[in-house]
């Protein structure tokens, strides 16, 4: 079973936000290990054209594409 985890979001993110979808991004986009991951993969995947599809990027941090 997973630990739960609280996440506190700004009354304004989730007053804007007109689908799931749209908060899934904003929690993602504050993710840090998401972000590092996301440089990493510019830095030595990207650049140097041995970059992995969306698809696949997607599917292994639990994105609906």
């Amino acid at each position: 079973m997973e630990k739960e985890e609280m996440v506190s979001i700004p009354k304004i993110t989730l007053e804007t936000a007109e689908t799931l979808e749209d908060l899934e991004d904003w929690l993602l986009s504050r993710n840090p290990e998401f972000i590092k991951e996301l440089r990493r993969i510019r830095r030595e995947e990207d650049l140097e054209g041995k970059g992995i599809s969306v698809e696949d990027l997607a599917k292994k941090w639990h994105i609906k594409l």
